[in-house]
């Protein structure tokens, strides 16, 4: 189940988050499961494999406010590091953290429960 409690322990920065959510944790959770279940990094992920760094760098880039904005810092870290490779035009660089962002993916599904 998503807590205020689980989303500390897996290193959110929950209080940060909380603070642009007005403090209303109910709509801050609600935020990050939709978030989670809407999370595009398969997708990411496909685009590398493509080779196709501008498809990549606008889904890198609009996965990177989200995260940011929840503060959903273990997943925001590769995501963002993606984004200033992705920013160049290349994927080259983008392995090591694409694989990252997949195992913040999976930790973040397991706290739905």
């Amino acid at each position: 189940m998503l807590t205020i409690e689980a989303l500390r322990q897996y290193g959110a920065n929950v209080d940060e988050a909380l603070e642009r959510c007005l403090k209303n944790e109910g709509f801050y959770l609600r935020l990050v499961e939709k978030a989670i279940e809407s999370d595009k990094t398969e997708e990411l992920a496909s685009q590398l494999e493509k080779n196709d760094p501008e498809e990549a760098f606008r889904t890198a880039h609009a996965m990177k406010g989200v995260y940011a904005n929840l503060a959903l810092t273990p997943i925001l870290g590769p995501i963002a590091a993606m984004t200033e490779i992705l920013r160049k035009k290349t994927c080259a660089g983008c392995e090591a953290y694409i694989g990252e962002a997949l195992a913040q993916k999976k930790k973040l599904k397991e706290l739905l429960g």
